[in-house]
């Protein structure tokens, strides 16, 4: 009896679910990223030799906005205890003034910082959905070079262009 519940429990630690008759998209991306983390080496760049957002290329994306989105949350964290560390009943009125200046650009810091991952975080659906890299405008490639400056950029070099340009001009009316 006792081999029984052994094997019983062997069969339950090994077991894979079985994938529905669509498929499991969740569990092949998993072990397609799996895989790709252990062939990902420490210091691959993406070139531009390379075709265009390759699986080593998305998953090099992938760990930057992961890594981008830790540091602001790590961050996040070290400001909401700080602030609930310090205390705004300074006697003097100028060191309170000051204090609250603090106060109030650090949390507008934080509010940006917290658009940012929202705008990671889209930007990890596209990686997943496949539209990663390319321009929301044009369908084109956004560029190697502009995507490591801004791995959250949604259009290329010149469809921003002439969205800014359009903004500056609609500005003045």
């Amino acid at each position: 009896m006792g081999q029984k519940t052994e094997a019983c429990s062997d069969a339950t630690n090994s077991y894979t679910p079985r994938r529905s008759r669509h498929g499991d998209k969740g569990t092949r991306t998993q072990n397609a990223e799996s895989r790709m983390k252990q062939m990902l080496s420490p210091d691959y760049r993406p070139r531009d030799d390379e075709p265009f957002m390759n699986p080593m290329q998305q998953e090099y994306f992938r760990q930057k906005l992961l890594a981008w989105k830790a540091d602001l949350l790590r961050e996040s964290n070290e400001t909401l205890s700080h602030l609930q560390e310090e205390s705004l009943s300074e006697p003097d009125i100028a060191d309170r003034a000051t204090k609250e200046t603090d106060r109030a650009l650090e949390l507008r810091t934080r509010d940006r910082e917290r658009k940012l991952i929202s705008k990671i975080d889209e930007a990890m659906r596209r990686i997943e959905n496949g539209t990663y890299g390319y321009c929301e405008e044009t369908g084109e490639p956004i560029g190697l070079k502009r995507l490591e400056a801004r791995p959250i950029a949604t259009l290329s070099l010149e469809a921003q262009e002439r969205h800014e340009r359009m903004e500056r001009t609609h500005r003045d009316d």
